[in-house]
Order: structure tokens, then C-alpha cells, then sequence
């Protein structure tokens, strides 16, 4: 999963991912079928990876993403 965030300097990016991965009840709660492809296992890996941007604009960082081959080709960046 890539996701393009921002925020503040003072917010600590942990802080961020584990809010992230503590919401995944609404995940499982709007797509119930998820459930059962993950019952006993874990929905999260335990690590993540988080990289600045720099001076990489919002645009390519997006369409990197957008790029990016994955399986749901119903997949769109708002």
C-alpha cells in the first residue's frame, strides 16, 4: 500500500502509523469479506517504510503511485 500524507513537523510519523493501523476495524467493518481472507492472520505487516519528499513535487510522488502495478485495477487516487 503507498499512501501520500502530510503532516506536521511536531507529529511523530509513528505516532501516525500506529492511528493508521489502529483504524482497521473501519476497514474490516466496510469490507466484511476482508474478515475472512485475514481471520488469524494479520491484516498489517509489522514494519513499515516512510520516506520525505524532498524536493520531489506532490504531483510525481502521485503518479508514482499511480504507477505502481497492483492487483485492483479499481483502484483511483482522489
Amino acid at each position: 500500500m503507498h499512501i501520500l500524507v502530510s503532516i506536521p513537523p511536531q507529529q511523530s510519523i509513528s505516532r501516525l502509523v500506529q492511528r493508521l493501523k489502529g483504524k482497521s476495524y473501519l476497514v474490516l467493518s466496510k469490507f466484511p469479506q476482508l474478515k475472512k481472507v485475514y481471520w488469524g492472520r494479520y491484516f498489517w505487516a509489522r514494519g513499515y517504510f516512510v520516506r520525505s519528499s524532498g524536493n520531489v513535487t506532490d504531483e510525481i510522488i502521485k503518479h508514482y503511485i499511480e504507477t505502481q502495478s497492483h492487483d485492483d485495477d479499481d483502484f483511483k487516487i482522489n
